[in-house]
């Protein structure tokens, strides 16, 4: 097995690595990256939940003519992520941009010694032809604010990380990654059953407690959206069609057990735009076909999960 697909340590536990280009877009026209206009792109896999934070604030923050975008095949092999044609695999693209076979590619142009996993989302800058972050959380930041002195005006003042919540969406940003968005990786890959009982059991924890505020709450936070939802939902789309199966994260269904988490989920869902992010093929068929490991057969299972389009719920107020 390749050090590609090979995810857990010695120990049993999976082990995520750190990003390590960590730079940032900026307002400011001397920044080292300014915000410009077809300056920059985006490398996204449709399956990762990652990348489809990035797609989501791109699209919400109306930055798609802006900011390109290029799609991966949902297959992730011994080689790392691959580019493919529309016609071979829809929903994917060719690069159009370095003319990469494989996102190995991009990494090793911005850094020829680069020895580390080579992941998506990736920001490009073509200007400078290097990687300016690999980071979700921070890229998701960067679309948040840096672009929005050239954005079209009914786009501007939105905001996903207003001032006034910073802290809360910190603290609970800080403990949905570690025992949610990373807690079902940690679950999933772990290959001793001591390793994955410690993870699976508070990956439950606090989904009972996000059930709880969301008893309460619209949102994860009140009545306006932030990144803490966006943040979580890539994980809850994905939750019952691939983490409760194939990660063994099989205590409750969202469907049947956490109603109110359902019903964020679907609220969310149903927002303008975000149906356009979610590709459930290329969802499943990553997991259960790449992961070899876990799942040897490649067999995809049916199910897609809840349906998230029925019934309409429509936001108390304007979300954001």
């Amino acid at each position: 097995m390749s050090n590609i697909t090979k995810w857990d340590s010695k120990d049993g536990e999976f082990r995520r690595q750190v990003s390590s280009f960590r730079s940032f877009v900026e307002a400011d026209p001397s920044a080292e990256f300014p915000a410009e206009a077809g300056r920059y792109h985006l490398y996204v896999s449709l399956a990762c939940p990652w990348a489809h934070r990035t797609l989501i604030v791109r699209k919400l923050k109306g930055l798609e003519g802006m900011i390109g975008v290029s799609v991966v095949h949902y297959l992730l092999g011994p080689n790392g992520w691959k580019f493919a044609s529309p016609e071979d695999v829809p929903g994917a693209t060719l690069d159009t941009v370095n003319g990469a076979e494989y996102i190995r590619d991009i990494y090793l142009k911005a850094e020829p010694e680069y020895s580390a996993r080579y992941t998506v989302p990736v920001l490009w800058d073509k200007k400078k032809n290097t990687i300016v972050s690999n980071e979700s959380s921070e890229i998701i930041r960067m679309f948040n604010t840096a672009f929005d002195g050239i954005v079209d005006p009914e786009y501007r003042g939105i905001t996903f990380y207003p001032e006034d919540l910073r802290k809360d969406i910190d603290e609970i940003n800080e403990w949905i990654y570690d025992t949610i968005n990373n807690g079902v990786y940690k679950t999933g890959f772990a290959t001793a059953q001591e390793a994955y009982e410690k993870h699976c059991v508070p990956l439950f924890e606090s989904l009972e407690r996000v059930e709880k505020i969301l008893s309460g709450n619209e949102f994860l936070l009140g009545s306006r959206m932030t990144e803490a939802d966006i943040r979580l939902f890539t994980t809850i789309v994905r939750f019952d069609p691939v983490y409760h199966g194939h990660f063994k994260c099989n205590l409750k269904q969202i469907a049947t057990g956490y109603p109110n988490i359902l019903r964020w989920a679907r609220e969310f869902y149903q927002l303008p735009g975000i149906k356009d992010t979610v590709n459930m093929e290329h969802i499943k068929k990553h997991y259960y076909m790449s992961h070899t490991q876990i799942n040897p057969t490649k067999v995809v299972p049916l199910s897609n999960g809840p349906d998230l389009e029925s019934p309409s719920i429509k936001p108390a107020s304007r979300p954001y």
